[in-house]
């Protein structure tokens, strides 16, 4: 039996808290916000978002940062992306050298355009940061559906350390030394996910999906390659896998902020109504530089970013994607002379 805490009483966290509480180990969920405390504490069996799930009476609450990240096996960062930074600060004074610190977060800090685990690093320098992603819906891991997903570290010890405390028979972990690829896969696909539900917004079939999710990874790959990623990365749980699932699920809110806004609601509007943090929005921004920074051409993303914030019709952007120039699909295949 190990000790965890996890940082971050969302969905995710929750959901993990319950799997990794069902493998035997000691569980703490951290949460700054009182009432969000009070809440677990008393409807364990009525979670919110997440139907069907119960929270172990085992599992403690906490509103005490110091007393989660002490004395702790396993810490695991669930909170949403655009907190990590403040709260891996808060954290840092009271975590030791060599700690080993899972981040389990999508995004990319649009300021500094650091991946989250990069943003850990540098607030945490004496952690042993590492990252798991890939398709893997809260709603289902808290009700034992079986799912895949992938942990990315630094060393192969820490790699399996991790792989050992979440693996059981409904959750498979495999793991990489990849760690910048599965970051960058689990991020990006939330902007083409977002694409994808203005594509069902608009009421256009599978062969436009299908076409947008297949050219979302093209874009996706292009620039994770060009920053470090492995093409074996993109192809797997973290990439493919984890475009497939929040591309085509109801239960993705960046499918449900995407549909909405297909539908005619604002990114605003949109992102009132799902009432939770939609990373793709966060992420999308972020994209674009880091593909200009890169040369990297990301017309998908490129149109996101019009649709979002400069109010383009989004049936006018996808007009725009399908009249582009003639081109290969790829460059790197030829014919032979």
């Amino acid at each position: 039996m190990s000790k965890i805490a996890l940082l971050g009483a969302g969905t995710w966290g929750c959901a993990l808290a319950i799997l990794l509480s069902g493998n035997g180990h000691e569980v703490t969920i951290w949460t700054k916000i009182e009432k969000e405390a009070q809440d677990l504490n008393e409807n364990r069996k009525n979670l919110k978002n997440l139907p069907g799930a119960v929270l172990p009476e085992n599992i403690k609450i906490t509103l005490d940062l110091q007393e989660a990240c002490t004395s702790q096996d396993l810490i695991v960062m669930a909170v949403a992306s655009p907190y990590i930074r403040q709260t891996a600060k808060s954290a840092s004074p009271f975590i030791r050298d060599g700690q080993i610190l899972v981040n389990v977060s999508k995004g990319i800090e649009n300021d500094t355009l650091y991946t989250l685990s990069q943003v850990i690093q540098e607030e945490i320098p004496q952690a042993d940061v590492a990252v798991m992603s890939g398709p893997s819906h809260a709603e289902e891991v808290s009700r034992g559906v079986p799912t895949t997903i992938v942990v990315g570290a630094e060393t192969i010890e820490t790699a399996r350390f991790i792989q050992d405390i979440f693996m059981n028979d409904v959750f498979r972990v495999y793991i990489s030394p990849d760690i910048i690829g599965i970051e960058l896969g689990g991020s990006l696909k939330n902007v083409i996910a977002l694409a994808a539900g203005i594509v069902d917004g608009l009421g256009y079939g599978d062969n436009t999906k299908a076409a947008l999710m297949t050219r979302g990874m093209a874009e996706i790959s292009r620039l994770g390659i060009k920053m470090g990623g492995k093409i074996e990365t993109f192809s797997g749980l973290s990439g493919f896998g984890d475009l497939f699932v929040t591309c085509t699920s109801k239960h993705s809110r960046n499918w449900n902020a995407g549909y909405l806004i297909g539908q005619g609601k604002t990114m605003e509007e949109a992102m009132k109504q799902v009432n939770q943090v939609v990373e793709g929005v966060n992420s999308a921004h972020a994209a674009l530089v880091l593909a200009q920074q890169h040369d990297v051409e990301m017309p998908i993303v490129e149109q996101i970013n019009l649709v979002l914030f400069e109010n383009k019709s989004a049936k006018e952007a996808l007009a725009d994607l399908l009249v582009r120039d003639k081109r290969r699909e790829y460059n790197t295949l030829h014919w032979e002379a």
